[in-house]
């Protein structure tokens, strides 16, 4: 029996749209007629979604069983697509907790249907011998299966799209090492699965009949080692061969370190996504056509996936990223405001100076600002500072940008996140590099009482115990290289000719 695509629209109920799979979903049940409602810990981080205004917002954790069931209210479909994953030792418990209440308030709510996005395992492995993320993700499916609400959960293996974790760990591996000696898992048995087949399953399973109650395996046509699918990559993308000598001694620690050294994704978010290629994940069935059935054309093959994800990231038309999520254990206090904050130390570090520019043109800058375009300031510190982070478990300046010309809020900017942007006006950066304590980066275009163009840098330090005065003061005399070369270059770069600005900035001096 299908589904029935055709009705009223419904109403949705998303966690998880500040994610790389959420915040793709939202527009797609829009598109189908279903009303949005998002259940977020930061609202604002959706503010500048193209979408934002049609979806209703509301802040909350799933593990606030009162933010939940208001959320809850009036809910048709609730999709769960989170996960603590990278939260500490204990992010097993925490998902199982979050899971139970998610269904628990469901069910009292009186929601028709749960959907889950979880991972593919493999059969016949005892679940105790899987990575703690595929155990994890297998337990709280099981969970919502027990809640009461119907519940469709949906596994899938490596999903292949523009952004998308394993999308950029497979393509940087690929395009940065012509020769590599690679862990054995490179051997391992894979289906992967476009991202466009997986919002479609979504959607699709909003619909399902009442009696349906159990997971589906999704995949694409194609089942692939790891290095079929790297030689693969490397076809479309019309590299030339690569040669790839896999080798029995990485252990998944010693791989997500591989991993993080020659990739933006950090060996945190590495780690989970390597211990999981350990064993063969093939779909079982394919029952889910029976209720969202396969368009022409549909699942995509892995050639065309990676073709389609490749012309998103040249065209510039990347939505949503692995790292639109916040870096788990990332600060949320709000930003220290002037002059009523009284939370103790704040140091800071301003800069100011006239622009031989308009606004725009000086604003262009600054919202090009990272990514390829760098820093505008000594770049050997900054590469050294990146460098510093991933070794101690950081994300690093290697996320770059999602697009290389706009910015919103909640976007990830190499090591820093955007916390505020007012266009024309005002951009602030939160660092997510590990820090004794809690920074924040300001620029602005203002305008003197004569018309005449000013730029504004700020830069703000919390520190956190005796260790966060230390380490301001330790680099504070190197603030007149980075913060002052970034401020006169930046100035500088305005001052040229627009075209200049935006294609050819200088991040020297």
């Amino acid at each position: 029996m299908n589904a029935e695509n055709t009705g009223p629209g419904l109403s949705c109920l998303v966690t998880g749209a500040t994610g790389y799979i959420g915040g793709r979903l939202v527009p797609e049940l829009l598109a189908e007629g279903h009303r949005v409602r998002c259940l977020a810990r930061s609202p604002g981080k959706l503010r500048d979604h193209p979408w934002a205004g049609e979806a209703d917002v509301v802040r909350g954790d799933v593990l606030d069983g009162a933010a939940v069931a208001e959320a809850m209210r009036g809910i048709d479909v609730a999709y769960y697509l989170v996960h603590a994953l990278g939260t500490g030792d204990t992010f097993e418990e925490t998902d199982r907790r979050a899971a139970r209440i998610f269904g628990e308030q469901a069910r009292a709510a009186g929601v028709r249907r749960i959907v889950y996005l979880g991972g593919l395992t493999p059969e016949g492995v005892p679940e105790r011998e899987l990575s703690p993320h595929l155990r994890s993700r297998a337990e709280v499916g099981r969970i919502l299966l027990a809640s009461g609400v119907p519940t469709t959960v949906l596994r899938a293996a490596v999903v292949i799209g523009s952004g998308s974790a394993s999308f950029e760990m497979l393509r940087y591996l690929t395009e940065r090492l012509p020769v590599m000696v690679t862990p054995s898992w490179v051997r391992t048995r894979i289906q992967p699965v476009a991202v466009r087949d997986v919002l479609r399953a979504l959607v699709g399973s909003a619909r399902m009949p009442a009696e349906v109650n159990r997971a589906f395996d999704i995949g694409g046509p194609d089942v692939l080692t790891y290095r079929e699918m790297m030689t693969g990559y490397a076809a479309v993308a019309e590299l030339p061969r690569r040669i790839i000598l896999p080798v029995p001694v990485l252990t998944p620690g010693l791989s997500s370190h591989w991993v993080g050294l020659v990739t933006p994704v950090p060996a945190a978010i590495a780690r989970p996504l390597a211990e999981s290629l350990r064993h063969e994940v093939v779909c079982h069935e394919h029952d889910i056509a029976r209720y969202v059935p396969d368009p022409p054309g549909h699942p995509l093959g892995f050639d065309e996936a990676v073709r389609l994800a490749l012309q998103r990231v040249r065209d510039a038309g990347v939505t949503t990223r692995w790292s639109s999520a916040s870096v788990p254990g990332a600060p949320s206090d709000p930003l220290p405001t002037d002059p009523d904050w009284a939370g103790g130390s704040l140091y800071t570090d301003v800069r100011e100076l006239p622009v031989d520019a308009s606004s725009l043109d000086l604003w262009r800058v600054i919202e090009g600002i990272g990514g390829d375009n760098g820093w505008y300031s000594f770049p050997p510190a900054w590469a050294v500072r990146g460098r510093l982070d991933r070794l101690v478990g950081g994300v690093g300046l290697r996320r770059g940008r999602r697009d290389a010309a706009r910015l919103r809020v909640g976007d990830s900017l190499d090591f820093w996140r955007v916390e505020e942007i007012e266009p024309g006006h005002l951009l602030r950066l939160r660092a997510e590099m590990r820090l004794p304590g809690l920074a924040w980066l300001e620029m602005c275009v203002e305008t003197d009482d004569d018309g005449r163009t000013r730029y504004r840098q700020r830069a703000l330090f919390h520190p956190h115990g005796l260790l966060g005065h230390a380490y301001w003061w330790s680099v504070s005399p190197f603030h007149a290289l980075v913060f002052g070369g970034m401020a006169r270059n930046i100035a500088r770069t305005a001052a040229r000719t627009p075209a200049a600005a935006t294609r050819h900035p200088s991040p020297t001096g």
